[in-house]
């Protein structure tokens, strides 16, 4: 457990934050993976399989995901008080009320799946793959769940060292699997989802098993199993409206990903490629800023106003800085980026994704403070002013994305440059936001 109430302020961050940064990484590499062999493998039909599949998928899992950041910023204010006790019920209480949710969240995906294949208007060639791996990853959604959850009690009190040792196992399982079930095997798109669920298995089972046997004194005892309505109420509130604020924000991404399937195949396939180049670019800003939710939440819970302040400032710097040299090597790199996912000879796939890289990646700055800014205020229990963030964002993103592409001399360009225009406003509103409230959000 780590205790980021004391200390050089930016080496607390960043050292809770180089975990989450690899960890995730690691997390992506699922995804990725996939992409990679399928793309280089099977072909560009299965990989707007894959790829449509993956903005599907990111939508649910940041639902569930949501609900668990939500919970972790009360765990974290709880345990930056020095309340275990407490904290022990609120961890009960929580993984019962997110279980629940998430059984039902598995059910519908199952239930809805024809309805949601026509929701994302997936090429016609490509609906029976999709449908083939969907089937198979909608297995893995309470695997999922309980390694989010876990992992966010662990990094709650500063532990990210070990989710990252269950992802670091998973993610070698994943792509050893992957090999075998598409290459010798010959499963396509069934075995590159069957490896990934496996994966996701094992993340769970050692998220479990090491959370039970290790941590002691975070271990709710018999008379921890209770309901506590208050408690309970502070915990969905948290959870409900930071998964709302995830799931606004892959929605907006899934109904994007519905406008740039309708454009035809070779467009989802390089959408499909490019997106996978974005997640791994500014990742890491995303995960320090996630870092920066778990500091800002223990020094709340602490009453170190001061440290919360001084945070932010420096994670604002490095957050810049880092996103201004990611965006030049993306933009200098970004068709050789595209031919580590496509077949050299889809030359019309690479100069697709490349030229949405190139204007998107551009403004990495732009996301990079915008995390900063969900993580504070998450942090310091707002998370509706992260969500009217992700409203703004997202929505303009998508209001952008379909009018501007509805003219002919513009087209995917149109949805292209919509993405950093509702960055920018949304960064704009967030800053505005806390210098008129600054003295009533923190004093």
């Amino acid at each position: 457990m780590r205790n980021l109430t004391k200390g050089n302020e930016l080496k607390a961050i960043l050292l809770f934050s180089l975990p989450l940064i690899v960890g995730n990484m690691l997390q992506q590499l699922y995804n990725v993976v996939d992409t990679l062999i399928v793309g280089k493998v099977i072909g560009g039909t299965a990989l707007a399989a894959v790829g449509s599949s993956f903005a599907l998928m990111t939508f649910i899992t940041a639902i569930t995901l949501g609900f668990c950041m939500g919970s972790s910023v009360v765990f974290s204010q709880l345990y930056g008080a020095g309340k275990l006790d407490t904290l022990k019920v609120g961890i009960f209480n929580s993984f019962v009320f997110i279980g629940i949710l998430s059984l039902i969240i598995n059910i519908l995906a199952f239930l809805l799946l024809n309805k949601i294949i026509i929701l994302l208007n997936i090429p016609a060639e490509a609906i029976d793959e999709t449908k083939i791996y969907l089937k198979i990853i909608f297995i893995g959604i309470m695997f999922t769940f309980i390694y989010n959850f876990f992992s966010a009690v662990l990094r709650s009190v500063g532990n990210a060292v070990a989710p990252l040792i269950f992802l670091a196992i998973a993610a070698i399982t994943n792509i050893v699997l992957d090999i075998i079930f598409v290459i010798p095997f010959q499963l396509g798109v069934a075995g590159a989802a069957l490896a990934t669920i496996i994966a996701q298995f094992i993340s769970a089972l050692c998220s479990v098993i090491y959370f039970f046997k290790k941590n002691k004194s975070l271990r709710p005892g018999k008379e921890h199993f209770r309901l506590d309505l208050p408690l309970l109420k502070l915990i969905a509130s948290n959870s409900i409206l930071t998964s709302i604020q995830q799931s606004i924000m892959n929605l907006g991404i899934l109904m994007v990903q519905g406008l740039v399937n309708s454009f035809g195949l070779q467009v989802t396939a390089a959408f499909a490629a490019a997106v996978k180049i974005d997640a791994f670019a500014y990742m890491p800003v995303q995960d320090f800023g996630n870092a920066l939710s778990t500091y800002v939440a223990q020094n709340y819970g602490a009453n170190e106003i001061g440290r919360i302040k001084k945070g932010v400032k420096l994670s604002i710097l490095i957050s810049s800085l880092f996103c201004i040299a990611i965006s030049f090597i993306v933009f200098i790199f970004s068709s050789s980026l595209m031919r580590i996912f496509v077949k050299s000879s889809e030359v019309e796939i690479i100069a697709i994704g490349s030229k949405y890289l190139k204007i998107e990646g551009s403004f990495y700055i732009l996301i990079g403070i915008l995390f900063i800014l969900y993580s504070f205020y998450r942090g310091i229990s707002k998370p509706g002013i992260a969500v009217i963030l992700t409203i703004i964002s997202l929505g303009l993103r998508v209001f952008l994305s379909y009018f501007l592409s509805s003219f002919s001399n513009i087209g995917i360009i149109g949805i292209w440059i919509s993405i950093p225009i509702g960055w920018l406003l949304a960064d704009l509103f967030g800053f505005i936001y806390y210098k008129i409230n600054k003295n009533r959000i923190l004093e």
